[in-house]
């Protein structure tokens, strides 16, 4: 009886909250160009029913994707349905040298910073969810923000994602004013060059608004393609309508956003159909917009605040692998982001599969940056449950003594080469010019203002192997910029 009088008020609460946020009338773009919804069930399980490609056709898929072409859906099916443990390998093998080809070592550091956890939605598998009352709701006040970000910056970071519950609150003005803000706060050396958002679906006059405050990619995860299964999960609040998340990238590209992430929650249903969804998406903003997500996400679901995942969909570890070498090999060119949520020995495996991006010192506290030690958790102070808490510091120590090439370039987004500009160069291979002599000037400032003695050393041998794959008036370039660098020189790049 307690908690039904708790829940029915939080119910009505919701009710209310919802009629106030109507959002204006907007299109949606639910079909594609043919007139067809874009994301069709049957279509999709359809693809999956299809027989295992033999050893000839598996090659002539890979061999596509080495070619750097983007696999169709009825390719991407055929990988999927694979079973056999040496074709496994091969596609494993195939998506390791694709990524060595596209992007080489380089991987991008980033953090998340949570700026308020307030919630009108009901999501089951969520901590922030509106019927959890024992949640501690809080939104960082300006002061808190500045010694959150202060933090982040003396421990190295250059590159955040501002994430934010769905709440009247976060209004788009209200993001806007947050991402100006965190790009205003200096210390020391440390500044914040690039600033992504993980929001709720806004208005296209809301994505217009916060694209002017110059954020860099707009990040909105669909969860599940599965209208099913989101329904089951997303039960109540503004999140419950289906289409109008799925098509709020259509309204950000719309704004001129042309830098969006999309992502699934594994877990929640067949992980081999959330697979193809998200290539079906792509495929259907290149289609609208010429222009597919900058970055796909891939979080597995995580225990929270009186939330114990299903077991049903669960995905276990070899299928994870399987799963990201397989996106890699759909979408030769698109960001992959791995989180967190995985522990640090499978972000270690994983990352050479097709990994581009990952975080690192990690904590979803809100404030938990300026105000607590890491790996202490509270699942009603966050969003889920994370299991990589290294810091920053010993990431950089892992990569770089595993050969990978910390970055924490922002080049690319403050030259303009985004969207359809970042395809022209990224398509041909020729990003991969930019992006690791780059790579190599943000780990030399890391160097020389954060890492330890040791990783000091570490570092530098590091790139002087590199060094030795330049030459002429590339390599003479490089020395030069990293010659500034070492005279504290800041931010200087290709």
């Amino acid at each position: 009886m307690i908690v039904s009088r708790i829940v029915e008020p939080v119910s009505l609460l919701l009710f209310l909250i919802n009629r106030k946020m109507k959002f204006s009338p907007e299109k949606y773009k639910i079909a594609d160009k043919s007139g067809q919804p874009f994301i069709d069930t049957a279509e999709l399980w359809d693809l999956l029913k299809r027989r295992a490609p033999d050893k000839e056709e598996l090659r002539d898929i890979l061999a596509h994707s080495l070619a750097k072409k983007r696999l169709t859906l009825q390719q991407v099916a055929a990988l999927l349905s694979v079973t056999q443990p040496e074709f496994i390998d091969e596609i494993k093998a195939t998506a390791s040298e694709l990524k060595q080809k596209v992007y080489g070592n380089r991987i991008v550091l980033f953090a998340p910073l949570y700026i308020g956890n307030k919630c009108i939605n009901n999501c089951r598998y969520c901590g922030f969810r509106a019927s959890n009352i024992n949640a501690v709701r809080r939104t960082l006040t300006q002061d808190e923000i500045i010694r959150s970000v202060e933090q982040l910056e003396d421990d190295g970071h250059k590159r955040l994602i501002l994430v934010f519950g769905e709440h009247t609150d976060y209004s788009a003005g209200f993001i806007a004013a947050t991402v100006r803000k965190v790009y205003s706060i200096r210390k020391g050396q440390g500044e914040i060059r690039r600033v992504n958002i993980n929001a709720a679906p806004l208005t296209v006059d809301g994505f217009k608004k916060v694209k002017e405050a110059g954020i860099g990619t707009y990040q909105i995860f669909q969860e599940s393609y599965h209208t099913g299964a989101y329904s089951h999960y997303h039960f109540e609040g503004r999140k419950a309508d289906f289409d109008y998340r799925l098509t709020s990238l259509d309204r950000a590209m719309e704004a001129g956003l042309d830098d969006v992430g999309i992502g699934v929650l594994f877990g929640l249903y067949d992980w081999r159909y959330e697979v193809l969804g998200l290539v079906r998406h792509t495929n259907h903003l290149e289609a609208c917009f010429n222009v597919g997500p900058h970055t796909i996400s891939f979080p597995r679901i995580q225990n929270a605040a009186d939330f114990i995942a299903d077991s049903r969909y669960k995905m276990q570890d070899d299928d994870f692998v399987r799963m990201v070498a397989i996106l890699r090999l759909a979408v030769p060119y698109t960001g992959m982001i791995l989180t967190a949520r995985e522990p640090g020995y499978l972000r270690d495996e994983v990352i050479r599969y097709g990994v581009s991006q990952i975080d690192a010192g990690t904590r979803i506290e809100i404030g938990a940056y300026a105000e607590k030690p890491a790996g202490d958790q509270d699942l009603n102070r966050e969003q889920f449950l994370i299991n990589d808490n290294r810091s920053l510091s010993e990431i950089m120590d892992e990569l770089i003594s595993s050969g990978q090439i910390p970055s924490f370039c922002t080049a690319c987004y403050r030259l303009g080469r985004t969207g359809e500009h970042f395809m022209e160069f990224s398509v041909p291979g020729f990003i991969k010019q930019f992006c690791q002599p780059n790579a190599i000037l943000t780990l030399a400032e890391y160097l020389e203002d954060y890492a330890s003695d040791e990783i000091k050393q570490k570092g530098y041998r590091l790139i002087d192997e590199l060094l030795k794959n330049y030459e002429g008036s590339l390599k003479e370039k490089l020395n030069s910029r990293l010659h500034l660098v070492k005279q504290g020189v800041r931010d200087i790049y290709f």
